[in-house]
């Protein structure tokens, strides 16, 4: 998705208040003092109705408090009237994932140049260690990697949580490929794992890039990002161990719930399972 400019956002802003301030007028509410938070849950309730979903009507919202305090820093108000209006929860959606077999393939099609072996190493590495984006970018060459790259990584991943996270031989085979490489375009003294052309650590941005650039060169059926592997490895370990914690501990999630959702992947897959192989799974009893 395109992120909006500044101009294309504050005017989407704008219009979103104003169908706000619409909606007081029709109340007969011309004042701010007189809002209360009855007019900002009636306001969402009458969109709700007007057929807007979840996320819109969370945007809505927050248009509305941004406005509120916005009067109470300029001072004709002391309270935000939308401050207690909670927002409507959308229904969850469930992560999507690669097929292991195509992901396999696309990972095994020849790398001929420095930076295909660049990008392959990161598919390998954000796949075996379920790191996140800013976890792989982060990355430093580990001081022992000269003897070959390490089994296991020290990640540093959100709320400043450390975890220790295995590196497959497959992911180590890569990497040690790309680090022959990069000892010939890194910057001198430059510690990143993963560099440009340049010679310095590579962007978030260009690491979303190569990624898909990777993705079509090798043919892979799937639109491909970071948070997608992510998801791929929990859900590909998840089924083939069913340990939800030992995933909880990999992906560094602080709490179980986080990595629940995958139980739900795993449990349609294993409906689905049933379905085509239980004997009686579809049969109807005798007399339906």
């Amino acid at each position: 998705m395109e992120r909006q400019s500044p101009k294309t956002t504050t005017s989407a802003v704008a219009r979103e208040c104003g169908f706000f301030l619409a909606y007081c007028r029709e109340c007969g509410i011309r004042e701010p003092a007189k809002v209360d938070i009855h007019t900002v849950r009636g306001f969402l309730t009458r969109s709700h109705r007007k057929g807007l979903q979840p996320p819109t009507l969370r945007r809505y919202l927050s248009c509305v408090r941004g406005l509120f305090r916005f009067l109470i820093r300029s001072g004709e108000l002391n309270h935000n009237p939308a401050a207690g209006v909670r927002g409507p929860k959308g229904a969850r959606v469930l992560p999507k994932v690669i097929h292991a077999e195509d992901l396999g393939a696309a990972l095994d099609a020849p790398a001929n140049t420095a930076f295909e072996r660049r990008d392959r190493a990161m598919v390998e590495l954000f796949y075996s260690a379920g790191l996140r984006l800013a976890e792989l970018h982060q990355l430093d060459v580990p001081p022992d990697a000269a003897n070959g790259f390490p089994d296991e990584l020290r990640v540093i991943g959100k709320g400043n949580r450390e975890r220790i996270t295995p590196v497959g031989s497959h992911a180590r085979a890569a990497l040690d490929a790309w680090l022959r490489d990069r000892a010939t375009i890194a910057s001198v003294g430059e510690r990143a794992l993963f560099t440009g052309p340049r010679g310095g650590r590579l962007g978030r941005t260009q690491i979303g890039t190569a990624l898909h650039a990777w993705a079509q060169r090798t043919g892979l059926p799937a639109h491909l990002h970071p948070h997608k592997l992510r998801h791929s490895f929990a859900t590909h370990l998840l089924e083939g161990s069913g340990d939800l914690r030992a995933v909880q501990e990999l992906l560094g999630h602080a709490r179980l719930a986080t990595t629940q959702i995958y139980t739900q992947l795993d449990w349609k897959r294993l409906a689905t399972v049933y379905d085509q192989a239980h004997p009686r799974a579809r049969r109807k009893p005798e007399g339906d």
